[in-house]
């Protein structure tokens, strides 16, 4: 996790309004999700935690919904990190031991 995505998420933690697909976009790969492309959306998924996933629309602007969801999902995501043990710093993949 970078701290530009730490700040990135704060600020989206204070408003859920008014963010475009290329923040969420930095959002979710600054905290180590992979983007792949579906069909219609996007999905969104972390490589050692494959439960942790998401659909992103590919148009520009984003319901608040989208920021709702991807603040949460980056939360469980550094819950599961801190029970299996991963380093101190929010979102870093090294598993340690």
């Amino acid at each position: 996790m970078t701290s530009k995505a730490q700040k990135l998420l704060e600020r989206m933690r204070q408003s859920k309004a008014n963010w475009k697909r290329d923040d969420l976009d930095r959002l979710y790969e600054g905290f180590g999700f992979i983007i792949s492309h579906g069909k219609s959306h996007d999905i969104v998924k972390h490589p050692d935690f494959p439960e942790l996933r998401a659909t992103l629309p590919r148009h520009n602007y984003l319901a608040k919904g989208y920021v709702e969801y991807a603040v949460k999902l980056i939360d469980k995501l550094l819950e599961q990190q801190r029970r299996a043990g991963y380093g101190q710093e929010f979102g870093e993949s090294r598993k340690i031991g």
